[in-house]
């Protein structure tokens, strides 16, 4: 057992942490801004990755439904434990909606795709990728709803959903996949290249994010917020996912996107909405570091 822990460790943990610490440390270094690089990921190799996948995907439509749903109720119930451990611990209302936010936005892009992929093989990217756009889209919209709805209101944080540009690259995927047209070749390999720069990219891009943290302090409601995003829905996963009958890398895929560490979005949401920004970029960090313990027991699970 320990052998196939270290093994695990070694060969998916390790390539996906060494990148990340490659930009943590070429950052400041090399004068690298993480905003800039957050903007190109988001609007270029991002959408690219997702056109590129879910226009050549082969997935039957009631898989899929059953996906999304599976997803959905995860994101339910993540929502409804970090409500709840905030209000048993008292917490005042801009902690309460920090808790939900760390518990449903889990780091499904930076740290989910690429470990899938080394654990489950290159097949596993397609429900990677699904999972990967319920979990943004859902948990920004939860994420925004537990700020309070200030600044935009509702109809603006919808609106910002809809103009994500991974979300924006999905109609016209699907309708390329559903009509079995072809990109002319030269497009579909500036499509492919795009893409296959996106997982690099965003592991450097969160190396110099976590980079720029500047004050660290750890406290009770930090381990506790980080244990409901590691453990709290990888354990939410695996209790839902018998009841959807997907297949192992269907199952496995959502029970290890579930388990995800805190996205470094939370921080940039928790800053937008004053809703305890220090506690929020803290727990990211923590929860980051601590996922190479729990991430090797989970992969060893599925």
């Amino acid at each position: 057992m320990l052998w196939q822990l270290g093994r695990i460790f070694l060969d998916i943990i390790t390539p996906v942490f060494a990148i990340v610490l490659i930009g943590y440390l070429a950052g400041p270094r090399l004068g690298l801004e993480a905003r800039t690089l957050s903007r190109f990921t988001y609007y270029i190799p991002v959408p690219a990755f997702v056109f590129h996948v879910m226009s050549t995907a082969k997935v039957e439509s009631g898989l899929a439904i059953r996906m999304v749903i599976f997803m959905l109720a995860v994101q339910a119930g993540c929502t409804l434990l970090g409500f709840l451990t905030a209000r048993l611990l008292r917490r005042p209302a801009e902690m309460v909606g920090a808790y939900v936010l760390i518990a449903v936005f889990g780091n499904v892009g930076n740290f989910g795709l690429p470990i899938i992929e080394f654990r489950l093989g290159p097949e596993a990217l397609l429900p990677a990728t699904v999972y990967f756009l319920v979990i943004s889209t859902s948990a920004f919209v939860i994420g925004v709803a537990a700020a309070g709805w200030s600044c935009q209101g509702q109809r603006g944080a919808l609106l910002s959903v809809l103009k994500t540009p991974a979300l924006l690259a999905l109609p016209p995927a699907l309708l390329i996949n559903g009509t079995d047209l072809e990109l002319p070749l030269f497009l579909s390999r500036i499509v492919s290249l795009l893409a296959d720069a996106m997982i690099p990219v965003m592991l450097i891009t969160l190396g110099v994010q976590l980079g720029e943290v500047r004050q660290i302090r750890l406290s009770r409601d930090t381990v506790i917020a980080s244990g409901l995003r590691l453990l709290g829905g990888a354990a939410l996963a695996l209790l839902l996912v018998p009841l959807f009958q997907l297949d192992r890398l269907e199952r496995g895929a959502g029970i290890l996107q579930a388990g995800m560490p805190a996205a470094v979005l939370t921080s940039i949401i928790a800053l937008e909405y004053d809703m305890a920004p220090e506690f929020v970029t803290t727990t990211v960090l923590f929860s980051t570091l601590a996922s190479t313990v729990t991430l090797t027991l989970l992969l060893a699970l599925v």
